[in-house]
């Protein structure tokens, strides 16, 4: 049984397709990326898989429940990490975690173990006691992920996990999100604008553009299709899209990601 599977799911607003019959699947401990121009559907797509945004059409299962008839299943079974910082600043990260603890339900006698093991596994034991408004944006980002890890979902979405980090924090998310995989098994759909990111991190990805999947595969089967031999992933992306990485997205999408960096450095 695949981890998630989508069978030709659509969301429309008003005329607006957003995204268009779209069918894909990932598989137990996959990293599965979604690449497109801004407003080409990503957000949209993840937040129909998380129950946030309810299909127009088609059919989706995550984790063996499906999206329609079982959102409370789906949602207990998934975490997810928006591009918005989703940690309340005015609170240490220990009670952080001690919130969603309770909102998931998790039993009073694991609590304090697993907000322990959530917070070593991240690196911020030491500073599990500090205010989240005191973290630099790596360490926000690793608590967001740790906050949706405590249930131990089955599946993990990240829309713009990296968004506004430098280097050296995106280099550090990129490896908790790599032993996600390798140790918990646990699968993760992400969305991201950076080649390099989607390179190293994903098993397989698809190109969504106007809503419509272009292309799937590996980083390496996607560069082997485009023209040049020597073809980067970036090369690739503008051979499928017929554009540059940034094609503007509408002043919404500029201010949003904008502020969200800006909270971030």
């Amino acid at each position: 049984m695949f981890a998630l599977e989508t069978h030709e799911i659509t969301r429309t607003f008003g005329r607006v397709t957003a995204v268009d019959a779209v069918s894909f699947h990932v598989g137990e401990g996959e990293v599965y990326g979604v690449l497109g121009p801004n407003g080409a559907g990503k957000t949209t797509l993840i937040k129909m898989l998380s129950t946030l945004l309810p299909l127009t059409s088609g059919s989706a299962q995550v984790a063996g429940w499906d999206v329609v008839r079982e959102p409370a299943r789906v949602r207990a079974s998934i975490g997810y990490v928006p591009q918005l910082i989703s940690a309340d600043p005015q609170v240490s990260g220990n009670d952080n975690l001690w919130v969603f603890a309770r909102l998931y339900q998790i039993p009073r006698a694991e609590r304090r173990q697993r907000i322990r093991e959530a917070l070593e596994f991240m690196g911020l034991t030491e500073v599990g006691d500090v205010l989240v408004r005191n973290y630099s944006g790596g360490m926000i980002r690793r608590l967001e992920l740790a906050l949706a890890l405590l249930h131990r979902p089955k599946i993990l979405f990240l829309d713009e996990p990296t968004v506004g980090l430098d280097p050296i924090a995106r280099d550090t998310v990129w490896g908790q999100i790599e032993r996600l995989r390798k140790e918990y098994r646990t699968a993760v759909v992400l969305t991201t604008h950076y080649m390099e990111e989607a390179d190293r991190l994903c098993d397989r990805l698809a190109i969504l553009h106007h809503g419509v999947i272009v292309a799937e595969g590996s980083p390496t089967e996607l560069k082997s299709r485009a023209p040049d031999p020597s073809a980067t992933l970036e090369d690739a992306f503008v051979h499928f899209v017929g554009g540059s990485i940034e094609t503007g997205g509408s002043y919404r999408d500029t201010q949003r990601t904008r502020r969200t960096a800006i909270r971030l450095e």
